[in-house]
């Protein structure tokens, strides 16, 4: 959602959730909470239609600043709680003191899960031995075309571990997006035109192929919400697949040739 256009921000959400795009992530750093006080009003009234995350920022993360957090957050969206809460990024308190924050807030009921976000294999390996089997979440990480490198170590850790993994700007940053006249652009481009979509969409397909991954798409439009919509109802075949492998190499053996 973007702040400078507010009234186009709520409108691309609420077509999202008209399209069955339910899951919405913010965090009390957005806007310094100016974002989750948007989302309020987008979802006045539709509450219940979505699954809303929301993630305390590592420096307020001690016991008492996770709860603190929470709180403000839950009073700024206009909700008694969040599907799933995550602490932004490893910080200067120790994980044992936000986990104990994360399981009271549970018990509160003013969470239903939790989770962590930009952890490494080693930081997710040490969350999930305090925690306990099962009981984190998800991991919220940087994935896109350009940059496949959790596919290397940390999402197959986070398969093993039965921790969902949840890919934020799954178009890259600013121009990070492949142009259309570029090598792996014109693959895009050539199986989005046979599929009748987006190059976005079959952007997002590819990477939603594993199990367990999730990705989060940022849409500053109902136009944008509706192209990357078309991302959930396709499926692409295994020669596709392998086509957009090469064309975006990842750190794994590349997938094996479509019949």
């Amino acid at each position: 959602m973007e702040r400078d256009d507010p009234a186009r921000a709520v409108a691309a959400l609420r077509r999202g959730l008209e399209l069955g795009l339910t899951h919405v992530d913010t965090a009390e750093m957005y806007g310094m909470g100016e974002m989750e006080e948007l989302l309020a009003r987008a979802l006045e009234g539709r509450r219940d239609q979505v699954f809303l995350v929301s993630k305390v920022l590592p420096q307020n993360a001690s016991f008492a600043g996770t709860v603190k957090s929470c709180e403000s957050s839950l009073r700024r969206l206009g909700t008694d709680r969040l599907d799933c809460y995550l602490l932004h990024w490893p910080g200067p308190h120790p994980f044992g003191e936000t986990l104990r924050a994360f399981q009271q807030l549970h018990q509160e009921g003013k969470i239903r899960s939790y989770g962590v976000s930009n952890f490494d294999v080693e930081d997710l390996e040490d969350a999930v031995q305090l925690a306990g089997p099962g009981q984190i979440a998800c991991n919220q990480v940087l994935y896109h075309l350009r940059d496949r490198s959790i596919e290397e170590a940390l999402l197959p850790r986070c398969q093993a571990l039965g921790v969902a993994m949840v890919g934020y700007s799954p178009f890259g940053g600013a121009g990070e997006f492949p142009a259309a006249n570029s090598a792996g652009g014109k693959v895009l481009k050539a199986i989005a035109k046979d599929r009748g979509v987006t190059p976005y969409a079959v952007a997002l397909r590819f990477l939603l192929r594993e199990p367990l991954t999730f990705v989060i798409p940022k849409a500053s439009s109902a136009e944008h919400v509706e192209e990357n919509a078309a991302a959930a109802t396709l499926a692409l075949s295994a020669e596709e697949l392998q086509r957009l492998d090469a064309a975006f190499p990842g750190p794994r053996p590349p997938l094996p040739a479509g019949g």
